[in-house]
């Protein structure tokens, strides 16, 4: 059961409908500690001709929706974090060998990196926002792409890549939101709370009360 958002002396709950750990710290990190963290099983392939922008919004607001009817009395947070060259959406990297095809793809170019936020207060109201941040990689070696496949950081990583690791070293220059790239971004998820309501700035619900 989710606190009721009227309550004066508690914060309300918050579920954050993701499995990714980098998206709970960031959280973490403004303070924010989620009641509940409830991933949301989907395909997430693109639609045919599904362009990156509408791809990353689409998934964002369909992640929250999969698990709203757990719990339909909290504030309920999603994210997508889409890799775009253009029109083309680079996958996550699942294994070496798209992991090196993402690197390669992205060595020497500008990419841009969207993240899609879907947030559904409990009284029903939702409110949704897309942060594009471009991102500027340098040309990549054939040892520097080697070497950071052998890291291993690129598993489960959209474009095969973390900013927050060892490709930190690759990227020259950001426009926008750095914790976009990380995973969520930071800035536009609190306005989102704030503007539905949720008290950002309170204490923090004590666990047990």
């Amino acid at each position: 059961m989710c606190r009721s958002p009227q309550a004066e002396t508690a914060t309300p709950d918050l579920v954050l409908a993701s499995a990714s750990p980098r998206r709970l710290d960031l959280l973490r990190q403004i303070g924010l500690e989620p009641t509940r963290v409830r991933p949301a099983e989907l395909d997430e392939t693109p639609l045919p001709r599904e362009l990156p922008r509408a791809h990353a919004k689409r998934l964002a607001r369909a992640k929250a929706e999969a698990v709203a009817a757990q719990d339909p009395d909290c504030y309920l947070l999603a994210a997508d974090t889409v890799v775009a060259l253009g029109r083309r959406i680079l996958p996550k990297a699942e294994d070496a060998a798209t992991a090196r095809d993402c690197l390669r793809r992205l060595s020497g170019r500008r990419h841009s990196v969207l993240g899609g936020l879907a947030l559904r207060a409990p009284d029903g109201r939702w409110a949704e926002r897309l942060v594009v941040t471009a991102v500027s990689f340098k040309r990549l070696s054939e040892a520097e792409t080697e070497a950071y496949i052998a890291s291993g950081e690129w598993q489960g990583k959209a474009g095969g890549y973390a900013i927050q690791g060892l490709a930190a070293a690759f990227v020259p220059w950001i426009g926008g939101s750095y914790s976009n790239v990380v995973g969520l971004p930071l800035a536009e998820t609190a306005k989102l709370l704030t503007g539905l309501g949720y008290p950002l700035y309170r204490s923090p619900r004590v666990q047990g009360s």
